[in-house]
């Protein structure tokens, strides 16, 4: 039903954009469609997001209960202290770390789809001097690529860069993808002048070990990393914990939140390490 639904209305988008009337008609709706706000209180903490698809009213929806563990974490960062946010989407996690801990952020998200909205997200919540946007891909070394992507939609993830393969080591089932620039985690440090991060957070579905890999100085430098690892996906699990272990830290907790655990990434969890 809802695949007829969709190509009926993308015919009629068609014939809409046939006519002068139409096109404006049509520009109408996509900037009203993209200044559509939904507010969420959480922990004492007011956000505002930009919802102009269901991606983005169910990532608002379910903020207070997709990942708790995430916000769990967050809630214990210091005051002030530098946060990489590596695969921000739409900024919820960088927002909240921003407003309730008063974090520094830098935001990595190389997704075109997705800098629009974590752009506007940082707007409307007024968060433009407190964090970065960075418009790059991470990996293991100073490189042109290909971002593929399993989807188009503004919010959509699982997408890899320089890989073939996606959150769960199989093929991607890629729909799209462009060419653009990924720097390691050190190179971010000497080339670009970020600043060191006191804590890392990671979600880039299935390239965390990769990304790990181009690391070595900044992760010896870390308090803490939260990142996202499948534990059936044994390469990329093994070489994590292999290098966060080399860089001294150590793991406290592997958490997910019920909606997770029924659903077919139960076996994903956010990793929590600390630096004793």
């Amino acid at each position: 039903m809802r695949k007829f639904l969709y190509k009926l209305i993308q015919s009629t988008v068609q014939i809409f954009n046939s006519t002068r009337l139409g096109e404006i008609l049509m520009e109408a709706v996509i900037l009203g469609v993209m200044q559509r706000e939904q507010e969420v209180s959480s922990r004492g903490v007011s956000l505002r997001f930009t919802i102009p698809n269901r991606i983005n009213r169910f990532r608002a929806k379910s903020f207070a209960t997709k990942e708790p563990e995430t916000l769990d974490w967050i809630d214990q960062l210091p005051q002030g202290c530098t946060l990489w946010d590596i695969g921000a989407n739409v900024g919820l996690y960088s927002i909240y770390a921003a407003k309730k801990r008063e974090c520094r952020v830098v935001a990595f998200e190389p997704s075109v789809f997705n800098l629009e909205l974590l752009a506007r997200n940082l707007f409307i919540n007024g968060l433009q001097e407190r964090v970065s946007l960075v418009p790059l891909a991470l990996s293991d070394k100073l490189e042109q690529s290909q971002l593929r992507m399993t989807s188009t939609e503004w919010g959509g993830a699982l997408s890899s860069f320089g890989q073939n393969f996606g959150w769960d080591g199989q093929a991607l089932d890629q729909i799209f993808s462009f060419p653009t620039l990924g720097v390691s985690m050190d190179e971010g440090i000497s080339l670009l002048r970020l600043p060191d991060p006191d804590f890392i957070k990671m979600d880039v579905d299935g390239i965390e070990h990769i990304i790990l890999r181009g690391g070595a100085q900044v992760l010896a430098g870390a308090r803490g990393v939260l990142l996202e690892i499948n534990d059936g996906f044994h390469a990329q699990a093994q070489e994590s914990q292999r290098l966060l272990r080399g860089a001294g830290l150590t793991m406290k907790a592997k958490l997910h939140a019920p909606i997770i655990e029924n659903s077919a990434f139960a076996g994903v969890y956010n990793q929590i390490w600390l630096r004793e």
